[in-house]
């Protein structure tokens, strides 16, 4: 059954387009920038020395080079630092306009999932966006787990019994569900101590990030079933 797109997830769906092309833009600016004071003169690069990537953009943007005839190079080095430190601005800025756009939508659409522990705006909007407008074409929390990718897949053998990653289905709906475990695994004290005892009986973190991503998509799926 196709998604209909005729309701808030398929705003979330398009404003989380805008949202992850402002965030790419502004991360290949902010390369760009760095480049370009990496390969500028030593007294251009001790402006920027030891700065966090914020601060850079900060105080690139605020410059005020000064048109020289004799040092060229150095006036349109500034300027062009000025230039891409305004970008990466206006482009940060405009993510900030994007999520008070998506806050919103996603308490109307889904308030008990954003009370899911470790699931963020982010994380709720991917897996929003994967389930669509008409949730209900999802039939289990199963075929939930097999449209994300984390149902485990037999890889058994001999007397060796084994489950291996599923690299098919949704990707940033497995994104997030990874994200949700990776806060877990910080700061959920419950989900530290299984993750200790699974070490202890000779699991890898591998494998215990997959069984704890079927648990995650188990635990949220209840709350995408029934989107505004």
């Amino acid at each position: 059954m196709p998604k209909t797109r005729d309701g808030n997830v398929e705003a979330i769906r398009v404003l989380m387009i805008a949202r992850r092309s402002a965030i790419d833009t502004r991360i290949e600016t902010l390369n760009q920038l760095r480049h370009v004071i990496f390969t500028a003169s030593p007294q251009i690069r001790a402006k920027f020395t030891g700065l966090t990537a914020i601060s850079v953009a900060n105080k690139a943007s605020a410059l005020k080079p000064r048109h020289s005839e004799t040092d060229q190079v150095r006036y349109v080095t500034l300027a062009t630092i000025r230039t891409l430190g305004k970008r990466v601005q206006y482009l940060r800025q405009e993510t900030k306009g994007i999520d008070r756009q998506l806050r919103p939508l996603l308490r109307h659409t889904a308030p008990g999932l954003l009370e899911v522990y470790g699931v963020g705006y982010t994380t709720a909007a991917k897996l929003l966006v994967a389930v669509g407008d008409n949730p209900q074409r999802i039939r289990s929390e199963a075929a939930f787990a097999h449209l994300c990718g984390v149902a485990p897949i037999p890889a058994s053998s001999g007397k060796t019994i084994r489950h291996r990653l599923n690299r098919g289905g949704n990707r940033q709906a497995s994104s997030a569900l990874y994200h949700i475990v990776l806060t877990r695994m910080k700061h959920h004290q419950e989900t530290r101590d299984y993750v200790a005892r699974r070490l202890a009986e000779g699991k890898t973190m591998g494998e215990i990030a997959r069984i704890l991503k079927r648990y995650v998509a188990r635990e949220v799926f209840k709350h995408l079933s029934q989107p505004a």
